[in-house]
């Protein structure tokens, strides 16, 4: 996220492109293009599942499907992906992004087909939504009141972990790190809005989307 993740030693920005580049190795960088076809098999799942899947169930019923999948296969803790009325995908990349590359391999084997069906790309999320944008323009306005005038306001383009917010990239940092003064001092000055960034990239907030 923006500001705890580097509060809290989490992934910071400038490592968005790793994280990336780990997940392709895995063959989990999928497109998200409505118009590409669809597998001929998919993964072995529990019946009702792959039911649903085989006979093209809806999206929701494929995004369902895959997150079991993915549960089953070595990422128990994986939150239920967010689909919005405007078709927008959101999900746990931080789960992803924690995971070991032999439980992304394993996953990729095990529920790969289904996700690329699902359109379910945890490392591709959507465009930060305008109420994401707005609460991290705050917060970084204020960490800029409070010391750190190398903070930038994001973007919908801006990358963004779901449930953690923006990233913040070693320009951004202050010399001394997260743990000077200064930084912290900041922190502490800017925790409401922090904590409002944190709460407008949840999941449950990402839902009201479009």
């Amino acid at each position: 996220m923006r500001r705890q993740s580097i509060l809290t030693g989490r992934v910071p920005r400038r490592n968005a492109a790793m994280t990336a580049a780990a997940l392709a190795a895995a063959g989990l960088l999928l497109t998200a293009c409505d118009g590409g076809g669809s597998p001929a098999t998919v993964p072995s799942l529990s019946h009702g599942a792959s039911a649903a899947a085989g006979s093209g169930g809806s999206r929701a019923a494929l995004l369902r499907a895959a997150t079991r999948c993915i549960r089953q296969h070595g990422i128990p803790g994986f939150q239920d992906p967010v689909l919005t009325p405007a078709g927008q995908v959101y999900s746990d990349q931080r789960s992803f992004q924690d995971a070991s590359p032999a439980t992304l391999s394993a996953v990729q084997a095990a529920c790969g087909a289904l996700m690329a069906r699902a359109r379910l790309n945890p490392a591709n999320e959507p465009p930060a939504p305008p109420q994401l944008v707005q609460a991290g323009v705050a917060s970084a306005r204020c960490m800029r009141l409070h010391g750190l005038p190398n903070v930038q306001d994001p973007t919908t383009r801006t990358p963004y972990t779901p449930g953690h917010g923006f990233g913040m990239s070693a320009a951004e940092i202050p010399a001394g790190g997260k743990l000077s003064p200064g930084f912290q001092e900041a922190a502490r000055a800017c925790q409401r809005q922090i904590s409002a960034e944190i709460r407008a990239s949840t999941l449950s907030s990402l839902a009201s989307d479009g």
